[in-house]
């Protein structure tokens, strides 16, 4: 066996390296395009966002986390109580918020585009 010629002979080398290139761009281009069908990409841009609020009397704090838009927040699951008739039109850490709220108004949702979330559900004292 001459080694010369072994290490010389590099026929096949080409056609493995394109057929794994190929394999590598189908299997990126699958990953792309199920992406945009399943719509996974549209359910990143509409998450609940993350704030914490304290009650002190009939005044809610925002105490802290991201900037909240006020025409999204609504006290008590009522459409029609919606936060900004209270306060400043967006919310940021160190806000206040004077609301006619009793104990049973207490929870304070997010509301967007059909999703909602929770952010204070404790009745305040």
């Amino acid at each position: 066996m001459n080694i010369k010629t072994l290490l010389a002979d590099d026929d096949a080398v080409s056609p493995v390296i394109g057929v794994i290139l190929m394999v590598a761009i189908t299997v990126i281009l699958a990953a792309v395009i199920a992406t945009f069908v399943l719509g996974l990409g549209d359910s990143l841009s509409d998450q609940a966002p993350q704030a914490s609020f304290t009650c002190e009397g009939t005044t809610l704090v925002h105490d802290g986390g991201d900037e909240l838009d006020g025409d999204n927040l609504y006290l008590a699951n009522d459409s029609n109580n919606a936060l900004s008739n209270y306060g400043p039109d967006t919310l940021s850490a160190g806000d206040n918020v004077s609301a006619p709220f009793e104990d049973a108004q207490a929870p304070l949702t997010w509301r967007s585009d059909g999703s909602s979330a929770t952010l204070r559900s404790q009745p305040c004292s």
